[in-house]
């Protein structure tokens, strides 16, 4: 995992992209409640999609949105999804994804990068989201997660 890089996500990476194959268990965090209830106040126009390779292979994907004018503070910079290959889990993947779309924030200049995840359990992100520097800002009405990393 020493190649590593960030590509848009493209017509010749999407397929890939999209037949990831997460640990078991895993998939029941893939997106919590509460992001399926705000989607719709997300502008297309706003996602910031990237697939990360390691050489030519797909090992993970990356949704991040960037909507400065978004009146919920927790869409306006913020993780929507993060997937990583199960056989490529514990190698840094993610944590290079994450810091490809944080240094993307930085360079628009926000300060902060939010993500909302389902707490608890096996597969569950929270360790994870943790590891990276991730704080716990507060619970959601649905009972996930609002944690934030300050850029």
């Amino acid at each position: 995992m020493t190649d590593l890089r960030l590509e848009e996500l493209s017509a010749s990476t999407a397929a890939a992209a999209n037949s990831l194959t997460l640990k078991p268990g895993q998939e029941q965090f893939v997106q919590p409640t509460t992001y399926a209830v705000a989607e719709s106040d997300v502008k297309p126009s706003s996602a910031w999609t990237r697939v990360v390779l390691d050489g030519d292979e797909v090992v993970g994907m990356i949704i991040g949105t960037f909507d400065e004018d978004n009146s919920e503070e927790e869409l306006r910079s913020a993780i929507w999804r993060v997937n990583v290959a199960a056989t490529a889990q514990g190698r840094g993947v993610g944590r290079f994804a994450v810091h490809g779309l944080a240094d993307e924030a930085r360079s628009r200049g926000l300060h902060q990068l939010t993500v909302v995840y389902e707490p608890g359990g096996d597969g569950s992100p929270e360790a994870f989201f943790r590891a990276v520097g991730f704080e716990v800002v507060r619970e959601t009405q649905y009972g996930d997660h609002f944690a934030a990393l300050t850029l």
